[in-house]
């Protein structure tokens, strides 16, 4: 089993539902307590062992290749100021050289055109995928998990959570086949299934394996929903050649692109961490008590 080295990261969206704050910043910088939203999809992929990362960018996304670059001014000041601790930081998420590319996508045709995009890079080698707005807590990475089950399944694998049964038209839901490795062979994709007609309550949660044969799909994929080059499209014709499998995440996945998600991320990271959690513990207690007592007034 060949190991996977490069992952996709798209960071070429508009970020539509995060404006005006998106109007002059990308919303893969935009921050959960100290980090980019970006940042953890970057720490993900290294744990599981990716060694090249391929970001599919856009028009003002040029920000994001600063941040993943060398700041010697900021650099030069925080020796100065003898700040270690922050000087350490930094340097603990800059990648090393040669690690990282970035690629234009001219313009948003969907997520199976900013994959497609990154084709002359990847290569003819199986890849992961990874949407940063999707953020990952508690415990082990997902895309670590994932790599471990297609390590003993080959073909591709796409991680999964399940959803309540009556949400599934909120998302891309699979179907359910014989028990593997750990995880599930996938028996169907649906995108957004009614209630009555969703196969499980299993999402993608947006974290992939794929094989190099998914671009030349793209490359010919007929525009679907929104009138974009939709990725679950192509990962259907896929699997009429290939098998697919499912990996359960057993953490937790918060959805940054929403903004109810970016909340709750920034509440659940912050409440993890020793510096923190006390004062934004109470806060949040206190929140709720002045809730409770306006709604006991109303």
């Amino acid at each position: 089993m060949k190991k996977i080295r490069k992952a996709v990261i798209p960071v070429a969206g508009l970020g539509t539902r995060f404006l005006p704050a998106t109007k002059s910043m990308p919303k893969e910088m935009l921050p959960v307590v100290d980090r980019p939203v970006v940042q953890y999809a970057v720490d993900e992929a290294f744990e599981a062992g990716i060694e090249h990362i391929v970001f599919v960018t856009g028009r003002n996304k040029a920000v994001i290749e600063d941040y993943f670059d060398l700041h010697p001014e900021l650099i030069g000041t925080l020796e100065q100021t003898g700040k270690k601790t922050q000087l350490e930081a930094l340097e603990s998420m800059l990648p090393v050289a040669g690690a990282t590319s970035f690629i234009r996508q001219q313009s948003p045709q969907g997520l199976g055109h900013a994959v497609w995009c990154a084709r002359e890079v990847s290569g003819n080698e199986r890849f992961a995928l990874l949407l940063p707005g999707m953020v990952c807590f508690g415990g082990r990475g997902c895309l670590a998990e994932t790599v471990e089950l297609y390590e003993r399944t080959g073909g591709n694998v796409i991680a999964v959570e399940r959803c309540e049964p009556s949400e599934t038209n909120k998302y891309g839901i699979v179907g359910r086949g014989a028990e593997i490795g750990g995880g599930f062979e996938v028996t169907a994709m649906v995108e957004k299934p009614a209630p009555a007609n969703a196969p499980s309550n299993f999402y993608i949660n947006g974290r992939y394996i794929l094989q190099p044969e998914i671009f030349a799909l793209l490359g010919n994929q007929q525009r679907g929903a929104g009138n974009e080059i939709q990725l679950t499209d192509a990962m259907v014709r896929l699997s009429k050649d290939q098998p697919f499998f499912a990996q359960p995440f057993l953490g937790r996945m918060f959805d940054c692109g929403s903004k109810e998600g970016f909340i709750q991320a920034n509440i659940a990271f912050a409440l993890a961490r020793d510096d923190m959690k006390g004062p934004v513990f109470e806060m949040l207690q206190e929140f709720v008590r002045s809730h409770e007592r306006q709604e006991e007034a109303a």
